[in-house]
């Protein structure tokens, strides 16, 4: 993994991420050398500094954006009114849910995500799905499908701290929609708007919100409503197999990086074993799943384990997991392979040296684990990889 900041693992990540999901390595070199002093700090202490110096990038790349409309440039402005998303997306990340200045760079990444959309002329388009009473956001991207046939779909959940526009941006997104797969990304409850904007906690049953997901895209002519698959990535290695478990609808399962027992990890964390994925990490989970306390979270913690749960997948299940993972320990993708016995067709495949690719969910590579999983889908869809 790319380390501007020696023994910084946590803003480490989020450099990577910066450039996984599109950054450019000279902004983002420029946004990094602002805060490497502080980095030295520790991973909470100078995250004002961080960011500072990656807002300022990012309001820079928008006013460059800006100067491209003036000239009618309208493709080269969406380029980088996506590289100003992705900065304001992770920086955004880095801090306190009470940062006061947080949310205006949340609403900045949402604002500029949608300015590439639009000027790029994307097949992206905003969804709503009803859930208990209220809804949550998401973003399908339409595959060009044949013949106008009905194309297959995959609901893409996020983890812990990613949103729908930054796991749209890892390559996911292009690799399905490249093999004639439409995907659906979903801010599901606790993660993204859903918690940010609308204050829904996430829950550890992941088919209630899954459910909504899978009804939406059966409603629509243009999605084969029995080739609808499931995918999470990091905390979504949690959530997508246990909403394969119990929405039957599901007609496969992947996973970006194994969860399968976070409830045992966080017992880890408490200890400082493993590499937290951001700062200010008990705040954090504590507002995503919307308990008061530790000693509420802790107690809730264990209701998140796939033992007992994978056994119920009935449907082709792939693990994928980084052989050099630093924040969940490689053993989960065997545990959740081992359990699945009654998926009709499982693989489990770890990430080597040799792939370039060993970190969580594939952060020091941005293809390869992409097309892996979408290759697998697409076969196990009965489609080609051929081209």
């Amino acid at each position: 993994m790319f380390e501007p900041f020696p023994g910084n693992y946590v803003w480490n990540l989020s450099a990577n991420l910066a450039l996984y999901t599109g950054g450019n390595h000279g902004e983002v070199d420029v946004a990094c050398r602002g805060a490497r002093e502080a980095a030295q700090r520790g991973a909470d202490a100078g995250t004002g500094v961080f960011f500072d110096s990656f807002l300022k990038v990012a309001d820079q790349v928008v006013a460059n954006a800006e100067r491209d409309l003036e000239k009618g440039r309208r493709l080269s402005a969406s380029a980088k009114f996506r590289r100003a998303a992705i900065y304001y997306q992770v920086v955004e990340g880095m801090q306190g849910r009470d940062n006061p200045r947080r949310m205006e760079a949340y609403r900045n990444a949402l604002h500029y995500a949608d300015r590439w959309v639009t000027l790029g002329r994307l097949p992206i388009e905003h969804v709503d799905l009803p859930y208990e009473g209220k809804s949550f956001p998401a973003l399908f991207w339409k595959a060009r499908s044949p013949g106008g046939r009905p194309a297959p779909a995959v609901v893409i959940c996020n983890g812990l701290d990613s949103t729908k526009e930054i796991i749209l941006w890892t390559g996911i997104g292009r690799a399905l929609t490249e093999r004639g797969i439409s995907a659906l990304f979903v801010d599901q409850p606790g993660s993204g708007a859903a918690v940010r904007l609308s204050g829904i906690a996430g829950v550890h049953d992941s088919e209630r919100w899954a459910a909504p997901a899978v009804d939406w895209l059966e409603a629509r002519e243009d999605v084969d409503p029995k080739r609808i698959g499931m995918m999470g990535l990091s905390l979504g290695g949690y959530f997508a197999p246990r909403a394969a478990a119990f929405e039957k609808r599901f007609a496969l399962c992947a996973t970006m990086g194994a969860n399968h027992d976070w409830g045992e990890l966080q017992k880890r964390r408490l200890q400082r074993e493993g590499e937290n994925p951001v700062p200010h990490y008990w705040d954090h989970v504590m507002w995503v799943f919307g308990k008061p306390d530790m000693e509420s979270f802790m107690k809730w913690a264990p209701s998140m384990c796939l033992d007992g749960v994978v056994e119920k997948i009935t449907v082709p299940f792939l693990v994928t997991h980084g052989s050099g993972d630093r924040q969940i320990p490689v053993e989960y993708a065997h545990r959740s392979y081992e359990q699945a016995v009654n998926s009709p067709k499982r693989e489990l495949h770890i990430f080597e040296p040799h792939d370039f690719a060993i970190e969580h969910c594939e952060i020091d590579n941005g293809t390869v684990q992409c097309d892996y999983i979408a290759d697998w889908i697409a076969e196990n869809f009965g489609m080609s990889t051929a081209g």
